[in-house]
């Protein structure tokens, strides 16, 4: 997918071919003189153009791709250059996807080991990311458990639910826990809640036995290393905006948004909202990038100018994905911007370059300056310095 500025070119040096041949005869119709005539006719534009247009960006691209950047055409190049927002998913994207046990906290007559031990119970049976957070830090703590419950049940993007020791257990969400199974929600648990997320916790699990809460569960999902001086050196490349997506809480939003001195985040977004929130910046005039990972990252990295994946990712999300970083280090995305800003400062000026320098060569040979070999020669001598210097390395120079 070639870029504007390439397109650009391309079509300018199309346009000029019938004035190089009206500019032919119509310096012989004047002059009567063959020599002058064919001095403008052995110089036009399409060569240098067309040349060096297309080697830059070919250039840039695998010059991308020696730093662990794969770049599907100079379009993505361009636009990289030009935008002014990128937007993250936070999970996986900012996040190792690592996540573990913060905290325990038993409520009522439970013990911090029971209210562990029996989410690791019902966690097992279903392994994610969260889930297998849970189960290790019960076995590293030596809290073994038998099979005490009945069948256990996933609900989507909700939680867990079975009989436990003949009374229904579930383990799972807000949402899940107090909206949809209608779990109790004193002032008292409201606070805790509260004091929890304002620790940092990326996420909250409840656990309820017998319709009464019997535990939260803090889980925490730190953030990459290279995650903040990314953020600063993205802002020194020319973003204007940073913003993070997340499905998790306001006050776990809020204060990763904190740590990383990002300008603006949403929580608690589905993947509809992600998409339309990108909508919106595109509508307010922004060039946006967005970076994710997930399966349900996909509409929003559909929407966006330029969408962003990592090695890690998706198999959906890489497939969509304009740009993968085959590293999964966020450090490549300033690297890519770099890259990608160098690139249309180097076809600009070949822009200028070739248009000057052709049309001082046309001039000469129409007032007889200089004869057709040495147009030619100049000519022909100075598209094959553009094509050399085009291919050369944009981040060393």
């Amino acid at each position: 997918l070639k870029s504007g500025l390439e397109s650009k070119a391309e079509h300018l040096a199309d346009r000029l071919v019938p004035y190089t041949l009206a500019g032919t005869g119509l310096v012989y119709l004047f002059t009567r003189n063959v020599t002058k005539a064919l001095a403008v006719l052995m110089v036009d534009f399409s060569c240098a153009l067309k040349l060096a247009m297309p080697i830059s960006v070919l250039s840039a691209i695998r010059e991308a791709s020696a730093e662990k950047i794969t770049v599907k055409g100079g379009r993505f190049l361009e636009a990289v250059a030009e935008a002014d927002t990128i937007v993250f998913d936070k999970t996986g994207t900012l996040t190792n996807a690592q996540p573990f046990v913060q905290k325990v906290t038993p409520i009522g007559n439970y013990i911090r080991d029971e209210v562990l031990r029996i989410a690791a119970c019902l966690e097992e049976h279903f392994p994610h990311s969260v889930a297998n957070a849970i189960v290790k830090q019960a076995s590293s703590e030596h809290l073994h458990h038998e099979e005490e419950h009945a069948e256990v049940k996933y609900i989507i993007a909700h939680g867990i639910a079975t009989v436990y020791r003949d009374q229904r257990a579930i383990i799972g969400s807000d949402h899940f826990v107090f909206e949809d199974e209608h779990i109790t929600k004193t002032e008292e648990t409201e606070t805790l809640i509260n004091n929890l997320q304002s620790e940092g916790a990326s996420s909250l699990i409840f656990l309820a036995i017998g319709g009464e809460l019997a535990g939260i569960i803090s889980i925490y999902d730190p953030l990459k290393q290279e995650a903040k001086e990314t953020i600063q050196n993205l802002r020194s490349s020319g973003f204007k905006n940073i913003i993070m997506l997340t499905g998790d809480s306001e006050n776990a939003a809020k204060h990763i948004a904190e740590e990383l001195n990002i300008d603006g985040y949403l929580a608690g977004v589905l993947p509809e909202d992600k998409a339309d929130y990108v909508k919106k910046l595109k509508d307010e005039g922004h060039i946006v990038v967005m970076v994710g990972d997930g399966v349900n990252d996909t509409p929003a990295l559909s929407c966006a100018d330029v969408s962003i994946s990592l090695q890690d990712s998706s198999d959906i999300a890489r497939e969509l994905a304009d740009v993968t970083l085959t590293s999964s280090s966020l450090e490549e995305i300033v690297v890519f911007k770099q890259l990608s800003a160098l690139l249309m400062k180097r076809i600009k000026s070949n822009y200028r370059k070739i248009v000057t320098l052709n049309t001082g060569l046309i001039l000469l040979g129409m007032f007889g300056v200089l004869p057709a070999s040495t147009t030619s020669l100049i000519h022909n001598g100075s598209t094959f310095i553009f094509a050399i210097s085009s291919s050369t390395s944009l981040l060393e120079n």
